[in-house]
């Protein structure tokens, strides 16, 4: 047995009742009975009736018995170490106090820029040495393409 839905109002249709409406451009509607027709016609949104199926739909009507409420999950917080700190110094350097912490920071900072202040006073000691080295008279230098490989250059010797 062949059944149909209202095209207004989402009803089944039974053999031998509603109505066929066909259109100008040839989309075929069909209706329950003259209420659903003249309905549409009217131009009436069947979103705003409350009897239809798709009113029904929208609203969540007579769903409630088949469907259960999906329970919601609450997000679990966990605390991860991170590369270079374990978990015990990371919960040690919260519960620190500020004052604490910022003098720490203070004197980590101090300390990185007193390894630096060495660094590079021992980098310029030893560009002083090579200086003085070079003004000797060590004329053994070499150039870059020298240093690859390449052929020392020819000196000039008619002047």
């Amino acid at each position: 047995m062949r059944t149909y839905d209202d095209s207004f109002s989402g009803e089944k249709i039974y053999p031998g009742k509603g109505k066929l409406y066909v259109r100008g451009d040839s989309k075929i509607f069909r209706f329950q009975n003259g209420k659903t027709e003249s309905l549409f016609l009217q131009r009436k949104n069947p979103r705003r009736i409350a009897w239809t199926v798709l009113f029904r739909r929208q609203h969540k009507k007579g769903i409630s018995e088949e469907v259960a409420k999906k329970r919601t999950r609450r997000t679990v917080k966990h605390q991860r170490a991170i590369v270079g700190a374990s978990l015990d110094v990371i919960k040690e350097r919260r519960s620190q106090r500020p004052e604490a912490r910022s003098a720490a920071r203070a004197a980590a900072i101090k300390e990185g820029k007193e390894k630096r202040a060495a660094a590079e006073s021992k980098k310029k000691a030893e560009k002083a040495k090579s200086a003085a080295a070079g003004a000797r008279g060590n004329v053994n230098k070499v150039s870059k393409q020298g240093a690859k490989g390449a052929a020392p250059k020819v000196q000039a010797r008619t002047r």
